[in-house]
């Protein structure tokens, strides 16, 4: 990273974070748990306002498959800004925007490709989240929704309805009337009690009955939304074989089936996109954060037959970031040309093993769970009794303590899962070894110095 920008001193720092604190929302998020002024960045570095430097293992929420700034993204925007193109024409036709759609259809699983459309949508993924249950609401002549225990799919009005988090929807009266909630399998904290796979086909039993009783009080849904694996949610991944269930239930009752691939989408758990493990082929794709290569882009890409929109049924100002479409397109290209997916599932598979590995000499580690570089590491307080399924009790403020410590050792991580109590690991697919070894360093000496005096008290 280069160094020749000299770091403001302290005080000027602290002015910068006292001027936000006065002048910003009080729903800032990452500002409140990173109290830093990042000035540069460069793959996984951040460098701070006060020259520190830190490895970012949370990557815009999942947004910077490349990491910072990443040379092949830098060339596609100069290039793009060089050429004199058009940086906003609204939905009209560039070739940027050819390039990007040719790109992006050359990932897609090819039973999905054939005869999908795409949208574009506002430069948000809630957005697309939108679109897509507006979209499933038009071909069907339906409203309700399927959605997930654990789930997050925005923050806009259908978004948020279909996210699960109560806190957040709480406020907004008759927000989920007609949302659905059916239990997601999570392994360690089993809706059923009793976890691992009996816990997920226990789902998919009682989904499929409820849709099909007729006193089960759930009206014909306009679509099912789901995510493969659930990120804010605290890295869980859904078992392939629940969602090839999941699958054949919706198919077999003409349900569409929306896949969230927001944050799991290029090569971020292994595969290009999540649904690929599976194999199964949903009716809809949700796409935002890493396929605009760090700049705002979101699309919904579905099948076909569901193309009854009207035109301007779904429109926006901003559908059209010709940059985001450049730097987006080089993105998509350089993941598929570099077997980043590949990496990213063989890289995940060692960090995890290694984590896991952990939790003998670490019992505040309660499970560790993901797919690829899209991890979770839940806290539990190890003092406490398991439940039926072994799982104890989570510990938000020691998450929230480990959160900072990672930060005092130059490692940016953030939380989520049940009680904030899950520290996800985000890194971009271009993580090195030694960068490897280095977050798994700083991660262990941050949960052990957080964690090792509790134990010690309780075992006295």
């Amino acid at each position: 990273m280069s160094t020749h920008i000299t770091a403001v001193t302290d005080d000027r720092a602290d002015a910068v974070l006292r001027r936000q604190r006065a002048r910003e929302s009080s729903a800032r998020t990452y500002a409140r748990s990173f109290p830093i002024v990042p000035v540069r960045a460069e793959g996984m570095t951040i460098e701070g306002a006060d020259g520190r430097r830190y490895l970012d293992c949370l990557s815009g929420a999942g947004t910077l498959a490349l990491g910072h700034n990443h040379p092949v993204v830098l060339e596609a925007v100069r290039r793009t800004v060089d050429s004199g193109a058009p940086l906003h024409v609204l939905d009209l036709a560039t070739p940027e925007k050819d390039a990007f759609t040719e790109a992006l259809f050359a990932t897609l699983p090819r039973a999905f490709a054939e005869r999908a459309r795409v949208h574009f949508c506002g430069p948000a993924g809630t957005d697309a989240v939108e679109a897509a249950l507006k979209l499933m609401q038009t071909a069907t002549g339906q409203r309700g929704v399927l959605a997930f225990t654990g789930a997050y799919h925005g923050m806009t009005a259908g978004a948020l309805a279909a996210t699960a988090n109560v806190a957040v929807k709480t406020p907004v009266p008759g927000i989920a009337a007609d949302v659905t909630r059916l239990p997601y399998p999570y392994a360690y904290r089993c809706p059923f009690g009793v976890g691992g796979e009996r816990g997920a086909r226990l789902s998919a039993t009682y989904i499929e009955r409820l849709l099909d009783d007729p006193a089960g009080g759930v009206v014909a849904p306009a679509a099912m939304i789901l995510e493969a694996v659930q990120g804010e949610g605290g890295a869980v991944p859904a078992p392939d074989a629940w969602l090839r269930e999941m699958r054949r239930i919706t198919a077999e009752r003409e349900i569409p089936l929306i896949v969230d691939e927001v944050q799991t989408g290029v090569g971020r758990t292994g595969a290009f996109w999540a649904v690929e493990h599976s194999g199964i082929v949903p009716d809809a794709i949700v796409m935002s954060k890493a396929i605009g290569g760090s700049l705002p882009l979101a699309v919904l890409v579905y099948h076909e037959d569901y193309d009854g929109w009207l035109p301007g049924a779904h429109t926006g100002t901003f559908r059209g970031n010709t940059l985001a479409m450049a730097a987006g397109a080089a993105t998509l290209r350089y993941v598929s040309s570099e077997g980043l997916a590949e990496r990213a599932a063989v890289v995940g598979a060692r960090m995890a093993a290694r984590l896991d590995g952990l939790r003998a000499d670490l019992p505040a580690i309660g499970d560790v769970r993901g797919r690829g570089l899209m991890l979770g590491v839940e806290l539990v307080d190890a003092a406490a009794a398991p439940d039926a399924c072994g799982a104890r009790p989570a510990v938000p403020q020691v998450a929230a303590d480990v959160r900072a410590a990672c930060l005092d050792r130059g490692l940016i991580v953030e939380l989520g899962g049940r009680y904030d109590s899950t520290v996800r690991l985000l890194p971009p697919l271009t993580i090195t070894d030694d960068q490897v070894e280095a977050v798994l360093d700083r991660l262990t000496d941050a949960i052990a110095a957080v964690t090792g005096p509790r134990l010690a008290e309780r075992s006295a």
